[in-house]
């Protein structure tokens, strides 16, 4: 089952626990840290992602998984859930999208993935490195998903990270205006039809690195 496969399931059981879900924007909630990874010779090499999704897809996700202790799992137990996630990442684009100035981007498959869970929630960690390593002035990263389905949050403490990057570098943050409220009041095929079909891009978390 793919990652909107499982959100779509999350959905319907919601359903029965929420009157109007089908049409509330949106089904699932990340909270976000990012690291952006630095060569030696100052070029970005890639980034590195941990995503910590809400109670309730943790709690569906996990239903079913046998685990040798009752309400915990372990990173080898939810090894193949991982892999399902990061593999249905791909038709998505990762919802990361890059920019080296002003120029796209592309990333290579992720490495180094694993899932744990803690608290009760589930926590995706994995690192997207770029297919060219890129020594820009400015480099752009945004994170978001285009239909909105899910609401990528960036952590309160230290949502960003520059790890090896040159002295002089400088990053901001700029965070989405919670637009939830208004995005609840359209439906599923408003999202996917028309101009609204990128409405999250609207919700996008944009990294701006500036080196000199």
């Amino acid at each position: 089952m793919n990652m909107r496969a499982l959100f779509g399931c999350l959905l319907a059981a919601a359903m029965s626990l929420v009157s109007g879900a089908a049409s509330a924007h949106p089904h699932v909630w990340i909270t976000a840290t990012s690291e952006l990874l630095y060569a030696a010779d100052g070029s970005v090499t890639g980034v590195r992602h941990a995503w910590t999704f809400d109670d309730m897809f943790s709690a569906y996700a996990v239903q079913g998984l046998e685990s040798k202790t009752k309400g915990a799992y372990t990173s080898e137990e939810l090894k193949p859930l991982a892999q399902t996630n990061v593999e249905s990442l791909k038709e998505y684009a990762y919802f990361t999208f890059a920019k080296a100035d002003g120029k796209k981007e592309r990333f290579q498959e992720p490495v180094d993935y694993f899932l744990d869970y803690k608290d009760t929630v589930l926590t995706l960690h994995f690192t997207l490195p770029l297919k060219n390593p890129v020594k820009p002035r400015q480099l752009v990263l945004e994170v978001f998903d285009r239909s909105f389905f899910i609401d990528f949050q960036m952590a309160k403490d230290s949502p960003v990270k520059l790890v090896g990057a040159p002295a002089g570098c400088q990053m901001k943050l700029e965070r989405p205006n919670d637009g939830t409220a208004s995005a609840q009041k359209l439906n599923e095929q408003t999202f996917l039809n028309g101009e609204n079909s990128n409405f999250g891009m609207m919700f996008a978390n944009k990294i701006t690195v500036d080196c000199p």
